[in-house]
């Protein structure tokens, strides 16, 4: 219930935000782990979390949120993966390095690929949940 209520939050504050101030590119580092990296990320991701938080309590099934969860988290990683890796070998720079987390480690453009392995990690680990959650939900349903 606190999932998809902060979701309807954050999907008002992103409409908001990218209709009114015209701030669909404003960082959202605080709200990453929903998968929301700038304001428009919070007009689709948000509703999506509402609505898939509303779906999962209709039916009761914590199982089936959680694997909605992890598949979430594979298309996303699978995304970002791509993102950064077009990002290494594209001629616009639309992430100058030294305003990446990580730069005071990585200094100079490599932070673009550290950042695509990090997705990759998180794609590896999302698949595995989503094979063990799905095995859970499909026992469930049974």
């Amino acid at each position: 219930m606190i999932y998809g209520a902060l979701s309807f939050i954050f999907f008002i504050k992103g409409l908001y935000e990218s209709v009114k101030k015209k701030n669909s590119f404003g960082e959202t580092a605080f709200l990453s782990w929903l998968g929301i990296f700038v304001w428009g990320d919070a007009v689709i991701i948000g509703l999506f979390w509402f609505l898939s938080s509303l779906v999962c309590l209709l039916v009761k099934d914590w199982i089936l949120f959680l694997l909605i969860l992890s598949v979430f988290w594979v298309v996303r990683s699978m995304g970002e993966t791509s993102y950064w890796f077009n990002q290494q070998f594209s001629t616009i720079n639309r992430n100058p390095p030294e305003r990446l987390r990580g730069y005071r480690l990585f200094k100079n453009d490599s932070i673009w690929f550290i950042y695509q392995i990090y997705w990759q990690c998180v794609t590896v680990v999302s698949i595995i949940a989503t094979i063990y959650f799905a095995n859970l939900w499909l026992r469930s349903i049974h």
